[in-house]
């Protein structure tokens, strides 16, 4: 028998005025409350009742040991109610990881529209051109672009796709002249992010005629930030492959214009993992299901759906 569990019968006896009551009000014997209260004054080499066949008293020491018992088994009752709660409502600080464009671009926004539906959540989100350590890190859920996860103790659910697209500036294009095939890109200025999903110097791209890779020519520019590039693209630097979602903004200003507009590459899925399915906090579930909603419609509006990544 723990002891907290004997705090519990000891207050029960007290308040029920007898061994017999408050085993009948915790639905055991009385020979188990009476133990329960020996067994804590054994422990403690303190007498805490004054027993007669008629009452209990509680002694000197009884009482303040008795009124510690209260505030220590109210504060264990409050802390197992805040627990059972977090599987319940979404509350308290949930600390999110992704990569850096997509969470800037979509991750950010969601943000916004997750606290209005759960607003007693604040978040705290970290953006990084890496893959945590949830566990060591202490983050709740990692987003992570890949094309497929290895075996991991982590939980993962797949909740959209994306893709990139060529693109370069208007004034690109007309010191240099627009390729109409894959092929074409070998005489142009790539530019390339650096990463080590997809290959340094080939670019696989898919479009009318199914898969095509090509070798690139000069590579004048590499940097690991996708949001980087586009501005080296913007400058004139020369083409690059930009995820769609950094590209919008370029792409409907006019700041930029898409190449080879029939063909996209870099096909990636987004990812949430997070550590386990069991006694899942509710601001994670939560979370993950909003993003499972959210991310797909606002990637496909993004891609596939606007005007301006059909031009040329």
């Amino acid at each position: 028998m723990d002891t907290l569990q004997k705090m519990r019968v000891l207050v029960r006896v007290v308040e029920a005025g007898s061994f017999t009551a408050a085993a009948q009000r915790l639905n055991t014997t009385t020979a188990y409350a009476s133990r329960a209260v020996s067994d804590l004054e054994a422990h403690l080499r303190t007498r805490l009742l004054n027993r007669t066949t008629r009452r209990i008293a509680l002694t000197e020491a009884g009482e303040r040991y008795l009124q510690r018992c209260e505030e220590i088994l109210a504060y264990v009752d409050q802390a197992e109610a805040e627990a059972s709660d977090a599987h319940a409502r979404p509350s308290g600080k949930l600390k999110v990881h992704a990569m850096t464009g997509i969470g800037q671009h979509c991750v950010v926004p969601s943000v916004g529209r997750y606290q209005q539906r759960y607003p007693d959540v604040t978040v705290e989100l970290t953006l990084a051109q890496r893959a945590p350590d949830l566990l060591d890190e202490g983050y709740d859920v990692a987003l992570v672009l890949a094309e497929d996860l290895p075996d991991s103790g982590l939980v993962s659910q797949r909740l959209a796709s994306t893709f990139s697209v060529a693109c370069a500036s208007p004034a690109y294009v007309a010191r240099n002249g627009m390729p109409r095939v894959p092929a074409e890109l070998g005489s142009h200025a790539c530019l390339q992010t650096v990463t080590p999903i997809f290959p340094i110097d080939e670019w696989t791209f898919y479009g009318p005629n199914g898969e095509e890779e090509c070798s690139l020519g000069a590579t004048t520019f590499r940097v690991n930030v996708a949001e980087a590039l586009a501005v080296a693209v913007g400058e004139g630097m020369g083409i690059g492959l930009l995820p769609s979602y950094s590209a919008i903004n370029g792409l409907r200003s006019g700041e930029l214009v898409r190449v080879l507009p029939e063909y996209t590459s870099q096909h990636l899925n987004v990812y949430a993992l997070y550590p386990s399915r069991q006694y899942l906090d509710a601001k994670i579930r939560t979370w993950v299901e909003f993003l499972r909603e959210e991310l797909p419609g606002a990637l496909a509006n993004e891609c596939l759906n606007d005007v301006a990544l059909s031009e040329v």
